[in-house]
């Protein structure tokens, strides 16, 4: 049983269940848009904002673990293979 995808997924080590390294970059700029944007409510004086804005940087910073711990796991699986950002 391959353990960088999730049970009972579609895909399979050679046909990915989701594109991670999209995944990653996706998730990099959602961490960095929400840093940089709850940076601004809080200057703005909006604490709700912020506090929002926030609460969705830490929602990309575990989806940045949970995508390294999948690519990690693909990496052992196929060792050398290079991956695409699309795959």
């Amino acid at each position: 049983m391959t353990r960088s995808q999730p049970r009972r997924a579609r895909g399979t080590v050679g046909h990915a269940y989701s594109a991670l390294n999209l995944r990653l970059t996706l998730a990099g700029f959602g961490l960095v848009s929400m840093v940089l944007f709850a940076v601004l409510a809080f200057w703005a004086g909006l604490a709700w904002l912020g506090v929002l804005c926030v609460i969705f940087a830490v929602v990309a910073v575990v989806d940045l673990v949970v995508i390294q711990r999948r690519r990690a796991a693909r990496r052992r699986e196929e060792p050398g293979a290079r991956h695409s950002l699309f795959e």
